[in-house]
């Protein structure tokens, strides 16, 4: 029962002393590229949902918690975005969505840039990552954008593939507003 009230008192605690986001799916994107047969192959995710409590004046209980759906990705060609809702690839059915959860957000040297810590999940593996972001406040609202590299085999995608790169790079748009 002290474990149920400290969680609940932390969370109360996170919502009062930081500003409350929501992720919107408009002027939002969240896309990739990767090479494929040598050649940069782009797509997208839409579905985006969570939660996004920041305040650059206290970055100790700034926190994103987000996700977008996994059978969303669209590279333009619907044969291949099929081929990458099964098993070998994104394994959506058992999958329905790739998450990122921050543990920690921190300054950096460049005014409107930080630096999130956390902990991204694609087809139930969890892995670290960290990398900057820009945070641009338009009125009620925030842009947070930034952009990371990954290697798709950390995450079982793709299988053993030849022709697919194991690295592609993530670039992220998030427009949030206030909840």
């Amino acid at each position: 029962m002290k474990l149920i009230f400290t969680l609940f008192c932390s969370s109360l605690f996170l919502y009062v002393s930081s500003q409350h986001f929501k992720p919107r799916e408009e002027g939002s994107e969240i896309g990739f590229t990767i090479r494929n047969f040598g050649v940069g192959v782009s797509g997208t995710f839409t579905g985006i949902e969570g939660d996004i409590f920041f305040d650059e004046n206290d970055l100790p209980v700034a926190a994103f918690n987000v996700t977008v759906k996994a059978n969303t990705v669209n590279t333009g060609i619907r044969r291949r975005d099929n081929h990458l809702n099964q098993e070998e690839y994104l394994d959506t059915e058992k999958y329905p969505v790739l998450q990122f959860v921050s543990n920690k957000i921190t300054t950096s040297t460049e005014k409107g840039y930080w630096f999130v810590f956390g902990k991204l999940t694609i087809k139930g593996v969890t892995k670290e990552i960290s990398f900057p972001f820009k945070a641009t406040k338009d009125g009620e609202s925030y842009i947070f954008e930034g952009s990371f590299i990954i290697n798709r085999r950390d995450f079982n995608v793709g299988g053993s593939s030849l022709t697919m790169a194991d690295e592609l790079t993530v670039d992220l748009r998030v427009s949030a507003r206030t909840k």
